[in-house]
């Protein structure tokens, strides 16, 4: 029974070696579970990125990152602060502000990709994350530490 399982767990996630992590100039922001709110122009305007996690020619997760110089606590400062940091060209924090995925395994593996993708071109990557239990658990199962409690949302952290 034991291999049937690990038979069954390989065929279901060996799609997962396969994808990629791309970068995309549009999504449907309203299938964003997060922050429908942001339109398509905040999330590709002044440095800001929103990347996929492509396998074959779909996309199975999404993640949009803004590049600051500090730790947002709020929608309005993260607007502010990639602004500045646009201008001034000196981001070194990669801000994860939403992440979602339409496959099992995709949201981990797409934080995964991320990871690497900023090593080098950014010093941290921390999230503006919701104050929800899923947000919390998906943040702290993928190896995040929690550097920030605010009154409306948290801050994790990821090492690169």
């Amino acid at each position: 029974m034991k291999k049937i399982i690990e038979w069954y767990n390989w065929i279901k996630f060996n799609w997962l070696k396969k994808a990629k992590l791309v970068n995309i100039d549009y999504v449907d922001v309203s299938k964003d579970p997060v922050r429908p709110n942001l339109d398509l122009k905040f999330r590709t305007s002044y440095g800001r990125k929103i990347y996929g996690l492509k396998y074959e020619n779909e996309i199975v997760g999404v993640i949009c990152v803004a590049y600051t110089n500090d730790i947002p606590t709020t929608e309005k400062e993260l607007d502010l602060m990639s602004k500045v940091s646009h201008y001034e060209k000196n981001s070194n924090t990669a801000i994860a502000y939403t992440v979602w995925s339409h496959k099992k395994g995709a949201g981990k593996k797409i934080m995964e990709e991320a990871k690497k993708f900023l090593k080098g071109k950014a010093d941290r990557i921390v999230t503006l994350s919701p104050l929800t239990p899923m947000a919390t658990h998906y943040h702290i199962r993928n190896g995040a530490k929690l550097i920030n409690l605010n009154p409306t949302t948290q801050n994790f952290e990821y090492k690169l």
